[in-house]
């Protein structure tokens, strides 16, 4: 049987998340049903993946009965309200990242799934990606010894996009960006929390971050850096140090289709779209797709490679950083 997906929003990254779907069989992945706020969009996104249904509110996908999954894709201050919504519909969710705007409200989400016994993900598509399988198989492995320090950055000059710069809109880099670099430094440390945070920003006159550098110190004196930014391009790689060698994610950390594992290169390219993307290397979110179907047919309600504590330990990191650095969100004084 064909996991049977729904699409709540018929944005940018739901459209890239469709094109995805379909470079993987058939047989395993179907979309059956999208939703947007206007039945229009809905319509006109149906039109263009070939989906039989479109509904122009999301209420109404909540309550299809044909549905196995639903692929949350609103922006992030949406994603409490919504991902509670088909929780509460006893609908299976992936819901893209940040899963929220902060730590009371992820846990507020995991609540909920796991009262209504349903299955829920972030969509940190990086982790699926052979890269990162590879990363964590050689990390185990023993490849580059004892972890000592990892180091990673993520910016892209997004400062003419609303929803980047807008403070109701869930704007800032370290929610949008940042989170790619802070999940990557605690897939490395085994979703270990860090025994201390030092953040300091720039930012922007809406209050929100511009640039923000990271410093965290693990156990054993094991330590991390990361910058993120919207305001600039950075080299955007992502470097592992061990007492035995050095992992390297050369560019697009984010989305990683190469490796250099002490000076050897490894590529794992991510398959054609049928149709144009909006952002790179989207097709690459057929990984977590495939995990999503993985975890279904086993009955699990979360998953081991982007667990719910991984979720919940990105959005404890995350609101350290924001308190140090002086960005609060409307959701904080809740």
């Amino acid at each position: 049987m064909a996991t049977r997906w729904g699409i709540c929003s018929a944005g940018k990254i739901s459209h890239d998340f469709t094109v995805a779907l379909k470079s993987l069989p058939p047989e395993d992945h179907q979309v059956v049903a999208v939703a947007a706020r206007r039945l229009e969009d809905a319509q006109e996104f149906a039109r263009k993946h070939s989906i039989a249904r479109a509904y122009g509110s999301y209420e109404e996908l909540a309550r299809d009965p044909d549905i196995d999954v639903v692929y949350v894709g609103v922006i992030h201050p949406y994603h409490l309200s919504t991902c509670l919504l088909f929780t509460n519909a006893k609908k299976n969710v992936l819901c893209e990242k940040p899963l929220a705007m902060n730590s009371k409200e992820v846990r507020e989400i995991l609540a909920s799934a796991k009262m209504n016994d349903v299955f829920l993900m972030e969509a940190v598509w990086t982790r699926f990606f052979p890269a990162s399988v590879e990363i964590r198989r050689l990390l185990a492995q023993g490849e580059v010894g004892e972890v000592k320090i990892v180091r990673s950055e993520f910016g892209v000059p997004v400062m003419h996009v609303a929803r980047s710069v807008q403070k109701e809109l869930g704007g800032g880099a370290l929610l949008d960006l940042g989170i790619y670099c802070l999940q990557f430094i605690c897939m490395v440390y085994n979703g270990e929390k860090p025994e201390s945070i030092q953040a300091m920003a720039v930012c922007m006159e809406t209050g929100v971050d511009e640039t923000v550098v990271v410093t965290l110190k693990f156990s054993k004196n094991r330590m991390a850096v990361f910058t993120c930014s919207a305001g600039m391009l950075l080299p955007n790689d992502a470097v592992i140090v061990g007492t035995k060698g050095t992992i390297r994610v050369p560019d697009h950390m984010w989305c990683p289709t190469s490796l250099m594992v002490n000076g050897k290169v490894m590529e794992y390219p991510v398959p054609e779209p049928y149709l144009p993307l909006n952002f790179l290397n989207s097709t690459g979110m057929r990984y977590e797709a495939e995990e999503v179907r993985q975890c279904l047919l086993k009955g699990l309600k979360e998953s081991a490679v982007m667990s719910h504590a991984d979720s919940l330990l990105l959005a404890e990191v995350e609101d350290e950083i924001r308190r140090q650095v002086g960005v609060v969100y409307s959701q904080d004084c809740q």
